[in-house]
């Protein structure tokens, strides 16, 4: 089985094509950005994205994903390693406490503004519904979104 992941080719064997691509990325490559947090999809903790639309990780096999290109946080910034747009308003908005659900959060936000990139608070408050903080960093994040979008139209 050959996965796509963060624009390299990635050869595993055939038996993890039933395990959910979270593990697939987290114990067989190392990638451990995503993180477990439900299991159920209900977090957002381990959301990805696949063929540049967020998912959750825990619920996608691992074979599902062949053929589509897989990102996952660690692959979000550029080549150069220059970050993302929403990595860079998350800093200057000083978002994460914990940081346990960022790399979700981040990526869902990411999928948003590939899509929709001057989103509403509606828009905003739709996309990131998924993914949960503890932290109660609802605030921040949303604030965040909005910088990356301004960030987007100024580029």
């Amino acid at each position: 089985m050959k996965l796509n992941i963060n624009g390299r080719a990635v050869d595993l064997p055939a038996s993890v094509a039933d395990d959910p691509l979270l593990w697939v990325l987290r114990d067989r490559l190392g990638l451990t950005g995503a993180k477990f947090g439900c299991g159920l999809g209900v977090c957002g903790a381990c959301t990805v994205h696949l063929d540049g639309e967020a998912v959750r990780s825990c619920l996608v096999p691992a074979g599902d994903a062949e053929g589509a290109a897989v990102t996952t946080i660690e692959g979000l910034a550029g080549e150069d390693a220059a970050l993302h747009p929403v990595q860079r308003a998350w800093i200057a908005e000083s978002v994460p406490q914990c940081g346990y659900c960022q790399a979700g959060q981040i990526m869902s936000a990411a999928a948003l503004l590939a899509r929709v990139p001057q989103p509403g608070d509606a828009d905003i408050d739709a996309a990131m519904a998924g993914n949960l903080c503890r932290c109660g960093t609802y605030d921040r994040i949303r604030r965040a979104v909005r910088r990356a979008a301004a960030e987007g139209e100024r580029a």
